[in-house]
């Protein structure tokens, strides 16, 4: 009896063990929606948009770029379950094309959670969408010390290539420094995708449909200037046309409009 019951224990303690070892992560819950079930202008609760070319502060938003931002639901509007973002080649405020930049900024603002956007993208040389985000507050100061984080890039002379990118002071473009991953997902254009970062407090992992494709951590040794992700950021959807990198192999004057579609946008924390 008595070995029977040392048995019992034993194997108690064991599984007591086994338990808090392998404790699973708690579960994300949803605190941050737009599913787009309704029609119209974008939920002026959830969204509201940066305007115009950039100008006086950063003209052609700081990569020469050839679009002019509006409110108009002609580049922004809610139409049968989905969000449409529209890039059009109609002059604007001096500018060729017209499209839109919708932003959370002070009604959607998070610090660490999941990011998931479900998004079918523009095709054709010169289109550039992004679903990204920026520091809210600009803790740090300005671009790009308080830190850039681009969820999904595309542009439309690579097709299919689809990058996820962390900047900051010390590793971003200019210095040719940026933390980039890239993979090919060939529909990107034809097909829904979900893009998504899980932001955690020295890891941020990007994935597309749920599978993991690019991680970055962050290094101990750095301080704000190499890692400035622990401050509130908010999301950024736009279609943006040419530009330094959206433009290098000149824009197709005959592909317009083009759309990026979105299905829906979710946060979990």
């Amino acid at each position: 009896m008595k070995k029977a019951r040392i048995s019992e224990l034993l194997l108690i303690g064991m599984t007591a063990l086994v338990s808090i070892h392998y404790s699973p992560r708690p579960k994300q819950k949803l605190v941050w929606s737009d599913e787009f079930n309704y029609s119209g202008l974008p939920d002026s609760t959830k969204w509201g948009y940066d305007l115009g070319d950039g100008c006086p502060n950063v003209c052609g938003w700081g990569n020469n770029e050839a679009q002019y931002y509006t409110r108009d639901p002609k580049n922004a509007r809610v139409e049968k379950g989905n969000l449409v973002i529209e890039a059009r080649k109609d002059s604007a405020g001096k500018k060729a094309f017209t499209s839109a930049r919708l932003v959370t900024k002070y009604k959607g603002d998070w610090t660490y959670g999941k990011v998931e956007v479900r998004a079918k993208l523009p095709r054709g040389k010169g289109t550039w969408p992004a679903i990204w985000m920026l520091s809210t507050d600009w803790k740090y100061g300005g671009w790009p010390t308080s830190g850039e984080i681009d969820i999904m890039e595309h542009v439309g002379f690579d097709p299919g290539v689809i990058h996820g990118t962390l900047h900051s002071e010390k590793y971003n473009h200019i210095k040719g420094t940026q933390q980039e991953g890239k993979v090919t997902i060939a529909d990107c254009q034809d097909a829904f995708h979900v893009y998504a970062i899980d932001w955690k407090e020295a890891q941020i992992d990007f994935s597309i449909d749920g599978k993991v494709y690019h991680s970055v951590k962050k290094n101990p040794a750095d301080d704000y200037k190499g890692w400035p992700f622990d401050q509130r950021f908010h999301l950024i959807l736009n279609i943006a046309v040419g530009g330094n990198w959206g433009g290098m192999q000149g824009v197709d004057p005959t592909i317009w409009p083009q759309q990026m579609i979105v299905d829906y946008v979710r946060i979990y924390q």
